[in-house]
């Protein structure tokens, strides 16, 4: 049977303190406009669900699928122009 042999906590792993870095948070409120268009993505569809979906409520559907393009190709692009993207 072979041992285990744990590796001894570094430093590095005895600072995280469980919060998201300044780097993360600044991430994160970039990405919030996404995040809400999502969200009221995931609203219409879920409204559709149940019930027949009318001429109004494909409009609906369409803008907000839009919406949630647009600021897809628009962090897309942002991340391949700054240094260090993703590109």
């Amino acid at each position: 049977m072979k041992s285990i042999i744990t590796l001894p906590a570094t430093s590095e792993a005895l600072a995280f303190d469980g919060e998201p870095s300044d780097a993360e948070l600044d991430a994160i409120e970039l990405e919030m406009p996404l995040i809400v268009a999502e969200v009221d993505l995931l609203d219409v569809e879920i409204a559709l669900l149940d019930r027949p979906v009318t001429d109004l409520d494909a409009q609906r559907l369409r803008r907000r699928r839009r919406r949630v393009l647009t600021l897809r190709r628009d962090l897309t692009n942002r991340a391949a122009v700054q240094p260090g993207g993703a590109a």
